[in-house]
């Protein structure tokens, strides 16, 4: 069986600061395992700037952020496993990994898991309704539209004013598509007033407060909304082929669920808990490895 002293579950912007801090403070020997085969996390997806005002100094796009992190391992013996999904821990300290079909144990001293969030879904929402194609989360419109360079939909409704939210919207407008509106069930819109300027008012993108979606129509393609007004509760038809759902993030700890007092793992990044920005949870991931990496000498 393969040992390591420090495994480190993701390679995004936590996995890596946290490698990098690790390595700084002595552990020689340790292991990135991600599934994805690209590093970075959701960065490579996210094309728009915002980054690294914090962490570098500079305003940067997702993938030039993850660049400037992964430059700061080359000159490391970290290893970074590619397509490698972690599909099992066990409180023995053995995690079942997974890599091009071929199934494998390993033996760690300390794992430190930054698996990032997962978006709620159209699921979180007591909506009625079909089903039916068309409905996608932001994260993946991004990685859809950013990376797979895939044609979603002309007309567009986005449910929720975070940022993920507005963001995605700005996206869909510089795509050539119309957007019909952004709805928000709050009295005003949920992320950062930088992107409600960058993204919803330089684009003139309604954004409609206090509502939300009651009910889906569409037989094959989705054809349109029953949007709710919540002061008021009445109901609007808004036809739609596309609606996109940013309604916020969730820690993503399924891995070592009922494992969390477990003195050798630590959480970092996005899984510790939700982070409004990617340098503050860069800043805890390099807190935490710096505390492991000093621990494993």
């Amino acid at each position: 069986m393969e040992q390591v002293k420090l495994l480190i579950v993701g390679a995004g912007a936590a996995g890596l600061s946290a490698a990098m801090s690790a390595w700084d403070a002595g552990c020689r020997d340790i292991l990135i395992a991600d599934r994805s085969s690209i590093p970075g996390g959701v960065l490579p997806r996210c094309i728009h700037a915002g980054f690294g005002l914090t962490a570098f100094g500079e305003e940067l796009c997702g993938p030039e952020y993850a660049e400037r992190l992964l430059a700061g391992l080359v000159s490391t013996g970290v290893r970074l496993s590619l397509g490698t999904e972690v599909l099992s821990v066990s409180r023995g300290k053995t995690a079942l990994l997974s890599c091009r079909g071929c199934v494998s144990l390993l033996h760690f001293e300390h794992l430190i898991l930054a698996s990032g969030c997962r978006e709620k879904g159209i699921g979180a929402l007591p909506v009625a309704g079909t089903r039916p194609a068309g409905i996608f989360t932001a994260g993946q419109a991004q990685e859809m539209i950013n990376l797979r360079h895939q044609d979603l939909g002309g007309e567009v409704l986005i449910l929720g004013s975070g940022d993920l939210g507005m963001i995605i919207a700005r996206r869909f407008v510089l795509e050539g598509k119309h957007v019909i509106a952004v709805l928000e069930q709050a009295d005003t819109f949920g992320g950062m007033a930088r992107n409600y300027r960058r993204c919803i008012e330089a684009y003139q993108i309604p954004l409609r407060c206090r509502m939300t979606v009651g009910k889906i129509h569409g037989q094959g393609r989705i054809s349109g909304v029953t949007a709710v007004h919540l002061d008021s509760g009445e109901q609007e038809f808004i036809a739609c082929d596309t609606l996109v759902t940013a309604l916020g993030l969730i820690s993503e700890r399924t891995l070592v669920q009922g494992l969390e007092s477990s003195p050798w793992l630590s959480l970092a990044g996005n899984c510790s808990r939700v982070y409004d920005m990617v340098d503050s949870a860069v800043s805890q991931a390099q807190h935490i490895g710096r505390e492991v990496g000093a621990s494993l000498l």
